[in-house]
């Protein structure tokens, strides 16, 4: 019913945005990415999306001036702004572009939510009847409400949903928050009781279940796209997850 477009010159960050939301239970049947202003402005055009989100700096391109072009053409979208800054006068230029709300990356999955049900409900005059709340608000793995995990917590559970196809690490996260991965490691298995290996690992098989039972892709396609470059080592860690071979759980 609805179509949302998701702008972003980061190819992961868009695949983490897809899947942060069950969007089809929202009714957004139709998503589109794009990567820079051009094909924005092009899909804007051509698809006429109900919401669509723009990242603050598309390449050399600013979202909030994009979307003001946008704006121009009187098109019948909702806009969301999402950026890695805090900076006020980001803020500003984009309340001035008239977008429904500013989000800080990586993007909160509750926070997310909320604007895009309030948006739903006010501008599209849709309603959220037969919305599972759980799908949205607990963590598939860890079977957590993510309110009740810290902020912390959250964020890398984040990253590992954005970049579980790359060779994400705990070291790499760590990194990224300038913390001692020994630490950092230990703050995340105190929380959830799973060390950040066994995490990614487990969130990796489920997606890998997940696409094996929806699709008719080659095993070694789906082993490359969740992260595993080494079929065999897929077959290993699938086998010892599930119990059975990838084969076995497709027939």
């Amino acid at each position: 019913m609805y179509k949302l477009l998701i702008v972003d010159d980061e190819p992961q960050i868009l695949e983490g945005m897809k899947r942060t939301l069950d969007w089809g239970e929202y009714g957004f049947h139709q998503i589109e990415t794009s990567e820079t202003k051009e094909d924005a402005i092009a899909k804007s055009v051509e698809l006429l999306p109900d919401i669509a989100i723009f990242d603050v700096c598309i390449g050399p391109d600013l979202g909030y001036e994009i979307i003001h072009q946008l704006n121009e053409l009187r098109l019948p979208t909702q806009y969301i702004i999402m950026s890695g800054y805090s900076e006020f006068e980001y803020a500003q230029a984009a309340i001035r572009c008239g977008v429904k709300d500013y989000l800080l990356k990586p993007v909160e999955r509750s926070k997310l939510q909320k604007v895009i049900e309030k948006i739903i409900v006010e501008d599209l005059q849709g309603n959220l009847n037969g919305i599972s709340r759980k799908d949205n608000t607990t963590d598939p793995i860890l079977g957590i409400p993510y309110e009740e995990l810290s902020k912390l917590t959250n964020r890398i559970l984040l990253m590992v949903k954005a970049e579980y196809a790359q060779n994400i690490t705990l070291k790499s996260v760590a990194e990224r928050f300038r913390m001692n991965s020994t630490y950092l490691g230990q703050l995340f298995l105190k929380e959830t009781h799973m060390k950040f290996s066994e995490y990614l690992m487990a969130y990796r098989m489920l997606q890998a279940k997940e696409r094996i039972l929806a699709t008719n892709e080659k095993i070694s396609s789906i082993a490359q796209s969740v992260g595993y470059p080494n079929l065999n080592y897929f077959y290993t860690h699938f086998q010892g997850y599930y119990g059975m071979s990838p084969s076995d759980l497709r027939k």
